[in-house]
């Protein structure tokens, strides 16, 4: 079998010493001149460039004689996509290139008629589908035999109204042709634009001999690799079968052998034990020198190894972790190339529970993938029956049309959560990834029906109690119980986020509103919590009839009574938060929502307020309705609450007050951080300021001891950005809601906006949801016009933003680049951004330039 270098056919001209480059050729092509550089046993192989590829694309054909010339006489072909990226895809690769009449009547007597026959047939079938475009129903796959050949010729023939080229020539000008053009359609150009190519992306075509096989016992053809490509332990796994020709052969072929000694059969360790030696070295060579762990895809003919290709090892997000690592603490790449080699989101998958990729998936329906992981559950419909099942230790998906504040216990007790409607930036989906809750949202297809306690999927229908699964990281709900992979924090994970501390220069904190969450936060790394909402500290029974009672206070002194019994509570939820961060700052945000938050929805739910507060229905009712609002995002809801009503920040400072002397007392030092929710003037936080200073004040001539404390705003506002220079005078931090501030200004409810979103970022309104992905021209500008006005009133402000945005790379690099001190996200996102900060840091990414000009 012949071998060489690479040559290099740049549409017109055959140069054998001209170098081979990934930008030029692609990836293919550069890794298979690398196999050869290593002296593996790559058959005859040529290259056609980018250049060349766009050429015949464009209809230009060069005389393919000098080409062909280069391969032995009547020697088999086969041409593979080159892009520069693996994962931009390509064209399906085209084999036994020059099967023709004459070649069939050679191989069959070599060979056998059953061999000749498989392989000519196989050919024009691939032929007739992919290069000819011929409808696929006329060349069904069938069982090899002269009849099956003989008929796809005529058919061929009838279709085309020639017969089948019989010229070499032709066969792989063709081929060419069919495969740069399938390149430049609009649906492919689409589908690796989707996957990050870029418009004008290039394939390199390659052109390689033939090393079939399909000969004597001693020929087969498979692939090999030496990693799971799930957990990414050492593994040598694949298969190979005898008389296949490349990978096809041992897809889904039940005859495929194991490669290593199995006691279910044969092996290519036992039929073939030289060429497995040969294997193994090879698998090592290309991890040494290409740094990387490689699959490769062999044949052998006649007892002899061919090296036909080699790809990176696909791998699920855990194996990346721990392929990186490894080869980092080999010493074949650097940290700094480990913690570029996995993408930051990749590690919400290693935080929780996943479906496994090699088991069956009964999928009866999709929706958006709103929080990452996997749950398996009884079907519930509503939070009521979530926990009386997480009681009786039962497992269970909420499933409901979508959620509400009244749903958060709800959906604290399941294990998953699935919605009818919403969008990346919903209420499930945003409290699922806070919670780390697997959750789907905006199901296609899903109906619920709450009489008959039922969910419709299209072509199903499933009764409360019955088992199902959630990916929450595919989107998709399958039936029944899935196999599931366990969470993959171990030490490569770990390992990994060591390294990534060690070179990020911004802070990551997260955000936590219980003790739970602060724990997980603690096991995640993080630098303290950036926001503490306390109004989701008020939904648990006991503590949501005081706060009923409170807003049903008919004067200041009963409402001082009910916040007295809430302050015992408030002050032990920070005790523990302070506990648990072990000094780390804590920034408590204030109370927020607006008070018709807390009271029943519905007629029943009235009349048990009503007996619970010993009132008349009519007077709950009345009640109710007054503080009902008609915009209650844009209503009486934080500082404006502290303003109207201010016991209920007194209070809640009282209790950061008290916690923190007593956490004192056993010698961990707090200084805690106040954070005040919505401002949009200065006198607002004047105003609020001077309470709290008060409490403060009062509480250390009762105790006795002294503390210091942090004053800081949340901007959600626009005007608020606007006029950060004047309220940082009362501030000493800014910590961004990007949340509130993107609605307020796009004008546009993050609620309602998945009903059209999808169809504005396809027409190009907006390139991506703003609620997903920080928009960094309108909301950024914004936040640069505030950082940069606070700074200039108050040089020691400490900036960040706290929204659903802080955990995202691009958030993080705009952040990065416009001087902020730290992000906060929720929890589960933490390790995320750990390492996202990390890469950009690596990058030495000056986004600063790309700022808008605020001058």
């Amino acid at each position: 079998m012949p071998t060489s270098n690479l040559s290099l056919l740049d549409y017109s001209e055959i140069t054998g010493s001209a170098p081979i480059a990934l930008r030029t050729h692609g990836w293919r092509a550069k890794c298979l001149q690398r196999l050869v550089r290593l002296d593996m046993p790559v058959p005859r192989t040529v290259a056609l460039s980018f250049n060349a590829v766009r050429a015949i694309a464009g209809g230009q054909m060069a005389d393919l004689t000098a080409l062909v010339g280069r391969f032995d006489n009547g020697q088999l072909l086969s041409v593979r996509p080159s892009a520069e990226n693996p994962d931009w895809g390509g064209p399906g690769a085209v084999l036994n290139i020059g099967m023709n009449d004459a070649r069939h009547a050679e191989i069959s007597e070599s060979h056998g008629e059953p061999v000749a026959t498989a392989l000519y047939l196989a050919f024009v079938q691939g032929y007739a589908q992919h290069v000819a475009r011929l409808d696929p129903d006329l060349f069904p796959v069938s069982e090899p035999c002269l009849p099956a050949l003989q008929a796809a010729l005529y058919d061929y023939e009838k279709e085309m109204e020639e017969p089948f080229p019989q010229d070499p020539k032709r066969q792989l000008a063709e081929v060419l042709r069919s495969m740069a053009r399938a390149w430049e359609g609009t649906s492919a150009r689409l589908l690796r634009q989707a996957k990050g190519a870029p418009a004008d992306a290039g394939l390199g075509l390659v052109v390689q001999a033939m090393a079939g096989g399909y000969g004597a016992a001693g020929s087969g053809a498979g692939v090999i690799q030496f990693v799971e490509s799930v957990t990414g332990a050492p593994q040598i796994t694949g298969r190979y079968a005898e008389r296949g020709q490349d990978r096809a052969a041992v897809s889904n072929n039940p005859q495929a052998m194991y490669l290593t000694k199995d006691p279910r059969g044969a092996s290519l360790e036992e039929l073939h034990p030289e060429v497995f030696a040969q294997l193994v070295a090879h698998g090592a060579m290309s991890r040494q020198k290409l740094r990387e762990e490689m699959q490769i895809e062999f044949t052998i003919v006649n007892g002899e190894l061919a090296v036909l290709d080699a790809l990176k090892v696909q791998r699920a997000s855990r194996a990346a972790v721990r392929i990186a690592v490894t080869l980092a603490e080999d010493e074949i790449i650097t940290r700094k190339e480990a913690l570029m080699r996995v993408t930051p989101r990749a590690l919400s998958e290693l935080l929780h529970r996943q479906v496994d990729p090699r088991g069956h998936r009964d999928v009866i329906a999709r929706g958006i993938a709103a929080s990452p992981g996997a749950a398996t559950g009884r079907l519930v419909f509503t939070s009521t029956a979530a926990q009386a099942s997480a009681a009786r230790g039962e497992p269970c998906i909420l499933v409901r049309r979508e959620t509400s504040p009244e749903d958060i216990r709800g959906m604290h007790a399941a294990a998953g959560v699935l919605t009818e409607r919403g969008g990346m930036t919903s209420h499930a989906a945003v409290i699922g990834r806070g919670l780390g809750v697997p959750c789907i949202v905006g199901a296609t297809g899903l109906r619920i029906d709450l009489k008959t306690k039922q969910l419709h999927t299209g072509r199903q229908v499933l009764d409360e109690g019955e088992l199902i699964t959630i990916d929450g990281t595919a989107g998709e709900v399958l039936r029944g119980a899935a196999d599931l992979l366990e969470p993959a924090t171990e030490q490569w994970f770990n390992t990994l986020l060591d390294w990534a501390d060690e070179l990020r220069d911004i802070g990551v904190r997260a955000n936590a509103d219980t003790p739970t969450d602060a724990r997980i936060a603690r096991d995640f790394n993080a630098q303290g919590i950036g926001l503490c909402r306390t109004e989701h500290m008020f939904f648990e029974d006991d503590r949501l009839t005081v706060m009923r009672e409170m807003i049903f206070a008919d004067t200041g002194q009963e409402r001082a009574a009910a916040l007295a019994r809430l302050l015992p509570m408030q002050r032990s939820d920070f005790k523990e938060l302070f506990k648990i961060m072990q000094g780390l700052p804590v920034c408590i945000r204030l109370f927020d929502p607006p008070l018709h938050e807390f009271l029943p929805h519905t007629r029943e739910g009235m009349k048990q307020l009503a007996d619970a507060l010993d009132k008349p229905l009519s007077e709950v009712t009345r009640r109710a309705e007054e503080l009902a609002e008609f915009n209650p995002m844009l209503g009486l809801r934080g500082v404006r609450l502290g303003v109207t009503l201010p016991e209920i920040y007194e209070m809640q400072a009282r209790a950061i007050f008290e916690a923190t002397i007593e956490t004192g007392k056993r010698g961990e030092k707090v200084v805690p951080e106040i954070m005040i929710p919505l401002v949009s003037a200065m006198r607002e936080v004047e105003l609020v300021k001077a309470r709290i200073d008060a409490v403060a004040a009062a509480v250390r001539v009762e105790k006795g001891t002294a503390f210091e404390y942090r004053l800081g705003v949340m901007v959600e506002t626009p005007r608020a950005a606007l006029r950060a220079g004047e309220i940082a005078q009362h501030s000493d931090f800014m910590s961004f809601g990007t949340n509130d501030l993107t609605q307020m200004t796009y004008g546009l409810s993050r609620d309602d906006a998945g009903r059209f979103m999808s169809y504005y970022v396809q027409s190009g309104v907006f390139p991506e949801d703003p609620f997903h992905v920080l928009d960094t021209e309108g909301v950024g500008e914004l936040l640069l016009i505030a950082a940069e006005r606070g700074r200039k009133s108050r040089k020691s402000l400490t900036l960040s933003i706290c929204g659903e945005h802080g955990g995202s790379p691009e958030s993080i690099a705009f952040c990065r680049a416009a001087g902020f001190d730290y992000v906060s996200c929720s929890p589960f996102r933490v390790p995320v951004a750990r390492l996202a900060a990390a890469q950009l840091t690596i990058k030495g990414d000056d986004a600063k330039d790309q700022m808008p000009d605020l001058r």
